[in-house]
């Protein structure tokens, strides 16, 4: 077997980390989610009409700050809906192990023991927000 195969088996495992897991579940519950899906509807197609407003030759500065108060209000909605929350929270905690597995390889690459490579601790990790707005 050569180390393709075995990446692949380790991606397999990957996917039933409780990280991972976790992960799926909230994108399937935001899936699930139609009062979710329809603020997302709504964000794409605000967004779409500022980016139009934005690209007219002879715009209007009213309309362009209407619209994009509108975008902003339904993007806070959006990430303030509960079932984005976990989402972001989830794909938080896969980002940093995927972060973790890169750290790995990067070592193994550089001639280093994969080994001895740590797990970064949690507060060491990225806090932030990604958005996801078309699960």
């Amino acid at each position: 077997m050569d180390c393709i195969d075995l990446f692949k088996r380790a991606a397999m495992a990957l996917q039933t980390d409780s990280r991972y897991l976790a992960m799926d579940q909230a994108r399937k519950m935001n899936d699930k989610d139609e009062e979710l899906q329809n603020l997302i509807g709504e964000f794409n197609l605000a967004r779409m009409d500022l980016n139009n407003e934005i690209g007219k030759p002879e715009r209007s500065d009213e309309r362009i700050a209407e619209l994009n108060q509108k975008v902003n209000d339904l993007y806070g909605k959006i990430m303030a809906d509960d079932g984005m929350v976990a989402y972001n929270e989830a794909k938080r905690d896969c980002e940093a192990l995927v972060n973790y597995i890169d750290a790995i390889i990067n070592t193994a690459m550089n001639g280093g023991d994969p080994m001895t490579v740590q797990e970064p601790s949690r507060s060491r990790r990225a806090h932030r927000l990604p958005l996801r707005l078309k699960p």
